[in-house]
């Protein structure tokens, strides 16, 4: 790659990591996991670069690389989660912020339960902003599929949050 390329990209790299890696993160609730991903998508990215005409798709590309990334890293049989008999202790939280972080935490704890696709929905369009469109672009899937996704997901959160999806409506 020519002197001036590697400038652009190292660039758009440095404005896009902390987003993509914040976006790789709602995906799998994993940081480090979030930073494979992230290097992941930026390493296609970079292979890419000299090919990509239009700049300015340059985030749905990152963004779609991500989510399939996440995908296929859940096919994985070793990736799988494992169930265990006894649940860890629970922080119970007390003050304003401990409750702050106890939404999030339990907003996370959701989307890990969900399942890939239906979640890379849900992020996309929940947390990322994306209208449906922009989503189904992002994941090379119709509107329909999207919407439907979407319907499902919110279920399945809502399903895998329980009680905890009252304490998310209050706090909002």
């Amino acid at each position: 790659m020519e002197e001036r390329d590697e400038q652009a990209f190292a660039e758009y790299f440095a404005a896009r990591r902390d987003a993509v890696r914040r976006s790789a993160y709602l995906l799998c609730g994993d940081w480090h996991r979030a930073d494979d991903l992230a290097q992941t998508a930026f390493v296609a990215l970079h292979r890419r670069w000299r090919k990509i005409r239009d700049r300015g798709a340059l985030d749905a590309y990152v963004r779609r690389t991500l989510v399939r990334a996440v995908i296929d890293e859940s096919r994985r049989p070793w990736r799988r989660e494992r169930f265990v008999d006894e649940l860890p202790e629970v922080a119970h939280p007390g003050g304003e912020i401990e409750n702050t972080v106890a939404t999030r935490a339990a907003l996370l704890d959701g989307l890990r339960r969900v399942p890939p696709r239906q979640r890379a929905v849900l992020v996309l369009r929940f947390l990322e902003g994306l209208d449906v469109a922009a989503t189904a672009e992002a994941l090379k899937c119709s509107e329909g599929t999207v919407k439907s996704q979407t319907a499902r997901g919110l279920t399945a959160l809502r399903e895998a949050l329980g009680d905890a999806a009252d304490d998310l409506k209050s706090a909002m």
